[in-house]
C-alpha cells in the first residue's frame, strides 16, 4: 500500500517525460525505464540505509523536476495564444531522463520500506509491486491527459510541487504525507471540475 501510494506522484511525472513520444513509442520508454528502476531498487535495499548518504542523487532530481514545471510555465505564458512547440527529445534520451528520475524516487520509496520492515523478502516484493504500480499509474496519467487537456498545466504545478517536497527532503525538512498527498488530491479533482463547468458554460 505505501509503495502503490509512493508510486502515483512518481507516475505523473513519468507519463508528463514521456508524453512527446509517438504513442507507440511512449508504453516503451516507460518499459525500458520501468527496467531501470526494477535494477535500482533491488540494488538499493541491498544496500539499506546507505541510501540515505546519496543526498546529491535527489537533490538533482528534485532540481530536475523543479526545471520542468519553471520552464513549462516560462513557455505558456511566452506564448500564450500559440501552441506551444516542444523541443522533442529522442526516444533513447527520454528513457535516460526516465532512469535517473526513477533512481531518485527509488530513495524516497525504499527509505520509507525500511521503515515499516527490515525482512529482505518482504521489501522485495513490496519493491516489485511499487514499480508495477507505477507503470500502470503512468498510462492512466497518459490517456487521461489526453481527454482532459487542462490536466497537463496541472501535471506541471503538481511537478513542481512534488520537486519541491523533495528538495526539502535534502535539508531534513519533511511535509506530512497526509498534508502532501491532501494537496496533490484537491489540485488534482479541481481541475476536473474546472474542466466540466467551463465546458457547460461554453
Amino acid at each position: 500500500v505505501l509503495e502503490g501510494l509512493l508510486s502515483a506522484d512518481n507516475a505523473l511525472v513519468l507519463a508528463i517525460m514521456v508524453k512527446h513520444l509517438p504513442k507507440e513509442q511512449q508504453k516503451r520508454a516507460l518499459f525500458y525505464g520501468i527496467l531501470g528502476a526494477y535494477l535500482f531498487r533491488f540494488i538499493a535495499i541491498g544496500l539499506g540505509t546507505y541510501l540515505i548518504t546519496i543526498w546529491w542523487i535527489k537533490a538533482a532530481g528534485a532540481l530536475y523536476l523543479l526545471w520542468m514545471a519553471v520552464q513549462f510555465f516560462l513557455k505558456k505564458n511566452k506564448d500564450e495564444d500559440e501552441q506551444v512547440k516542444e523541443v522533442p527529445y529522442g526516444f533513447w534520451r527520454t528513457v535516460l531522463a526516465v532512469e535517473i528520475m526513477d533512481i531518485a524516487f527509488s530513495i524516497d520509496s525504499v527509505l520509507a520500506a525500511f521503515g515499516v520492515s527490515d525482512q529482505i523478502w518482504v521489501l522485495y516484493l513490496g519493491g516489485i509491486f511499487g514499480v508495477m504500480m507505477m507503470r500502470g499509474v503512468a498510462q492512466v496519467f497518459l490517456t487521461l491527459i489526453d481527454k482532459y487537456p487542462g490536466l497537463e498545466t496541472t501535471a506541471y504545478l503538481m511537478i513542481g510541487i512534488i520537486g519541491a517536497k523533495m528538495m526539502a527532503s535534502v535539508f531534513d525538512y519533511h511535509v506530512s504525507q497526509v498534508v502532501f498527498f491532501s494537496t496533490l488530491i484537491v489540485i488534482f479533482m479541481g481541475t476536473f471540475v474546472v474542466h466540466h463547468l467551463t465546458a457547460k458554460n461554453a
